[in-house]
This record gives structure tokens, C-alpha cells and sequence, in this order.
């Protein structure tokens, strides 16, 4: 069977496929989409169809996997969604997306707050941020570890109080009570 045979046999089905569609969705408009899909699919995959077999079940068959493929998607859609004025004060957060502006602007905020470290502190702080133990950096300065530990400290406190816009209020764990 040629291609021209074959689409003129899917086309005369169309009226019996409106009528099938119609069983689905309830909506001549929503069925004649369906028709049109159904109908560009059996077209494109003509090379699937085995002569001799019934092509008006095929063709059901395709616009019922249409149909369920498009109200998958549909549903899966509509549960990340929603409209404006449904999202609740709670979910804006979810409403809004997350680019690389964002971490932009902290990494350059954190870098400042670095840059205004004094030396001192600075080149202990950034070290044992790299990973260098204490006592690496204490020969590296030919200080006591005991100054090290403490200018880490001190720079860590100060980047904390220049990075306060950024603490979210959440309480930290307490690992020990003091009595």
C-alpha cells in the first residue's frame, strides 16, 4: 500500500474518530485536537501498520494512548502550576525560581567581607579554609598554635557579624548543655 493510499483510508475514518474522541474529552473542540493528533501520528508512523490488519482499531488505539499521554502530562503539569492568585502567602517561596544572580551576589558579598579581614587574620582564616591543619599554619607563620586557633576565631566572629544578612534565624543545635 502506498502513503497516499493509506492517508486516504486514515481520512475517511475521521468521522467515526470525532465521535471516539468526543468519549474522551467531552469538548467538540478538545476532540477535533485529538482527531488531528491521532491522525498526524497514524501518517507519520504509516510504516508501522501491518496491511491487512484492522486500521480503524489501530487508530483507536493511538488516540486512546494519545488521549492518556496528553492527561498525564496535563496533571503532572498542573501539580507544579498553579495560578496567581491560588498560591498562598506559604508557597511564594515555591512560586518563585532560584538563578546564578542570586549566589553571585553572595559569593561577591563574601569576598568583600574577606577582603576587609586584617592580614592577620585573614591569611590563617583562608588557610584553614583550604584545608591546612593548625599546626601547618603556625610553622607557615612561625606563630604559636594557640595565637592560629585564636585568629581564626576572631576572624571567624567577624565575618559572621559582617555576613548577618544572610543568617536565616534558624536556632543551632546545642551538642552540650552548661550548667
Amino acid at each position: 500500500m502506498t502513503k497516499i493510499e493509506f492517508n486516504t483510508l486514515v481520512l475517511r475514518q475521521a468521522s467515526s474518530l470525532r465521535s471516539y474522541a468526543l468519549h474522551f474529552t467531552h469538548d467538540a473542540d478538545d476532540a477535533n485536537d485529538l482527531v488531528q493528533d491521532t491522525m498526524l501520528k497514524a501518517i507519520t508512523y504509516y510504516n508501522k501498520f501491518k496491511e491487512g490488519t484492522n486500521l480503524k482499531g489501530w487508530l483507536y488505539t493511538i488516540m486512546k494512548n494519545t488521549f492518556i499521554n496528553n492527561y498525564r502530562r496535563f496533571i503532572k503539569m498542573s501539580t507544579f502550576v498553579t495560578k496567581s492568585e491560588e498560591i498562598s502567602s506559604a508557597n511564594l517561596v515555591f512560586s518563585s525560581t532560584k538563578n546564578q544572580g542570586e549566589a553571585k551576589f553572595v559569593m561577591d558579598d563574601i569576598k568583600r567581607s574577606l577582603d576587609k579581614l586584617p592580614e592577620d587574620y585573614y591569611v590563617p582564616f583562608t588557610m584553614y579554609f583550604e584545608g591546612h591543619k593548625y599546626h601547618e599554619i603556625a610553622d607557615h607563620l612561625a606563630i604559636p598554635i594557640g595565637t592560629v586557633k585564636t585568629r581564626i576565631h576572631v576572624a571567624r566572629k567577624i565575618l559572621k557579624k559582617s555576613l548577618k544578612a544572610y543568617d536565616n534565624g534558624i536556632k543551632k543545635p546545642v551538642y552540650a548543655e552548661m550548667d
